[in-house]
């Protein structure tokens, strides 16, 4: 087992080294395309200073706090994007009759999907969120324990594991409708653009719907509060690790389309 598994990581590594060689092969193109993302991930990081200088805080979060949230969503939202963009894909694999090579094959098929699409270029937003972060950590007055360092760890898994759940879903999707449902985009990219503020601070029922429904909140407004010290509860520091559960659930969706998958006719 434990063999097999150092197989499967070996096969990914590899996936990966392909994917940067395939990228490297085109310089100009790739650091253009990492320019365009840090450069459109700015509007939304400039509406938030904009923001600040008319408002200074919101339901009591200062413009350190606001940053500090949008720039841990925004890792997680880059870092699970990098990784798992094959299932947001997945509908073109589909289409073009390319799942059923996957299926004959000896290996995993969410190791092979994984391994279809590896986007390096997310690494322009991946490094505008890490200089976000810095700034927001610099200025919101933060001591640094072990507990916030565990618990910064957990928010940036946790939101890698529910952003990946979520593109599971739109994957599965797949094979009822052939094409990905637009909707599932409310729940991906939308989850950036409203994560950018703490999701207490839209109201009761977006809290309940992000803690029981999609669990945003597990990944974001429950661990913060510890983060900046609004709250002593030390089981905000594992809450981020509940979104396993919603990942298996989503896998359980997964594997519910491949039972029923019968190719596209491709």
């Amino acid at each position: 087992m434990k063999k097999r598994k150092w197989d499967a990581l070996s096969l990914y590594m590899h996936y990966i080294r392909l994917s940067i060689r395939s990228a490297m092969e085109y310089k100009a193109s790739f650091f253009l395309q990492v320019a365009s993302q840090l450069l459109l991930s700015m509007t939304t990081l400039m509406g938030l200073a904009f923001m600040f200088m008319r408002f200074h805080s919101v339901a009591g979060y200062g413009y350190a706090d606001v940053l500090l949230c949008y720039s841990i969503v925004m890792m997680q939202y880059s870092l699970a994007e990098m990784f798992v963009r094959g299932f947001d894909t997945f509908a073109g694999m589909v289409r073009r009759g390319e799942f059923d090579r996957v299926l004959v094959r000896p290996r995993s098929e969410i190791l092979q999907i994984l391994g279809s699409r590896f986007e390096l270029t997310r690494i322009g937003r991946l490094l505008q969120a890490v200089v976000v972060f810095a700034y927001g950590v610099s200025h919101a007055d933060i001591f640094w324990t072990p507990l916030r360092i565990m618990t910064l760890l957990s928010m940036l898994l946790g939101g890698i594991l529910l952003f990946s759940g979520l593109y599971l879903v739109y994957a599965g999707f797949c094979f009822f409708t052939l094409d990905g449902l637009e909707f599932m985009n409310i729940f991906t990219d939308g989850a950036k653009e409203y994560g950018k503020y703490p999701i207490d601070v839209y109201g009761e029922k977006m809290m309940k719907f992000a803690t029981f429904g999609i669990p945003y909140a597990l990944v974001q407004a429950y661990p913060l509060q510890l983060l900046l010290g609004r709250s002593d509860c030390p089981l905000y520091a594992l809450f981020p690790l509940g979104t396993v559960a919603f990942l298996m659930v989503c896998h359980a969706f997964w594997r519910f389309g491949v039972r029923r998958y019968t190719s596209s006719g491709s």
